[in-house]
């Protein structure tokens, strides 16, 4: 009842402002173990949802999306919300403010947020200083590498490359984001000719560093047309080893039928992004042929969204928008209501249903 009341308070509230109080009091929970323990008991995980993917053990398949805590600021307390993995991040080599304000806006009555932030972030090393002092987590955290708004597009490579090397001793999995509409360019190096190369020369980091182990996966946009998943696809079969999954995807520059707010630029996410990017995580998993796990993000508001996208092809799921106006009961339910669904459809694991409605 109390959140209740606290998200019609903050619903008042500038989106902005509200987020940063949000955050802020998640930071100061984040140094008080006994409190978090309190609020968010340990609760039993059925066996049926848990997966070992890249190493790394999920207790069930959703994870909260990179965008909400950019800086790593309140891991702690994120990581004992009930979340089977925390995506931090963006972060970008230096720290920048991102684009000027207002730039976020929240849609109650379609469930939806846009925004164009533009990879406000602290810089690497106040993040890296963030991880050290949180120290290991019981779950895993992926850390969404970017690049600096001023960095010439040519230089790209070399922004991706230090974030990786600053935070990858921080990190479970890494994540290169060029799918962000709101950094001019970015999307650019989702074409082949530019994100080969780049990948190549993250591969090669890693090795140099020690830290091949670690997973590395690329964010993808959910306005790709099908000949560019399909080439996705035939990189990820033609080249093992450069990539080791997909998240699919980021926010959205398309507008559903009949929009009613389009004064407002910058990326869509939310409820109207569902359908747009289950079907992207369905497209990419045919032209991948499954040889790539995918994490599948967008409209995710229920164990049900979350289920669809694993028929899709999605072996984990991420939610941002969905927390906002699911909080902690959409946390707790979710396990129950997901394995109840796998069942009901004669599932006897999570890893059977993957990609079976895209067969």
């Amino acid at each position: 009842m109390i959140e209740t009341l606290l998200r019609r308070v903050l619903f008042q509230t500038d989106p902005e402002r509200a987020h940063d109080w949000t955050l802020h009091n998640l930071e100061v929970l984040a140094r008080m173990p006994r409190t978090r323990s309190h609020l968010w008991p340990a609760r039993p995980i059925d066996p049926m949802l848990q997966q070992e993917i890249w190493g790394l053990h999920f207790r069930h398949p959703l994870g909260l999306a990179a965008g909400f805590d950019k800086d790593a600021r309140a891991l702690p307390t994120l990581s004992a919300m009930g979340f089977a993995f925390v995506e931090i991040g963006t972060v970008t080599p230096r720290a920048q403010p991102g684009n000027p304000q207002p730039r976020l806006f929240r849609y109650p009555h379609e469930k939806a947020v846009i925004n164009r932030l533009g990879f406000p972030s602290a810089g690497m090393e106040q993040v890296a200083e963030n991880l050290r002092r949180a120290g290991s987590q019981s779950i895993p955290v992926g850390i969404n590498l970017g690049k600096n708004k001023d960095t010439p597009m040519e230089d790209a490579a070399q922004d991706y490359a230090a974030v990786l090397r600053c935070l990858a001793p921080y990190a479970d999995y890494l994540v290169v984001n060029v799918s962000s509409p709101n950094t001019p360019g970015l999307r650019r190096l989702q074409q082949l000719e530019v994100l080969r190369p780049l990948l190549q020369q993250l591969r090669a980091l890693q090795q140099q560093n020690n830290a091949d182990h670690l997973p590395l996966l690329l964010k993808i946009a959910p306005d790709l047309g099908g000949e560019e998943l399909v080439a996705l696809g035939e990189l990820a079969q033609a080249e093992p080893g450069l990539l080791d999954g997909f998240i699919a995807g980021n926010t959205t520059l398309s507008r559903p039928a009949g929009w009613p707010h389009p004064q407002e630029s910058g990326g869509l996410s939310g409820a109207p992004l569902r359908d747009l990017s289950t079907r992207i995580v369905s497209e990419l998993y045919r032209a991948s042929a499954g040889a790539l796990p995918i994490i599948g993000v967008g409209g995710i508001f229920s164990a049900a969204d979350a289920y669809a996208k694993i028929l899709a092809g999605a072996s984990l799921v991420q939610l941002y928008s969905g927390w906002i106006w699911g909080g902690s009961a959409l946390l707790r339910d979710f396990p129950e209501q997901l394995a109840n669904l796998l069942r009901r459809d004669g599932f006897t694991d999570l890893g059977a249903a993957i990609g079976q409605g895209s067969a």
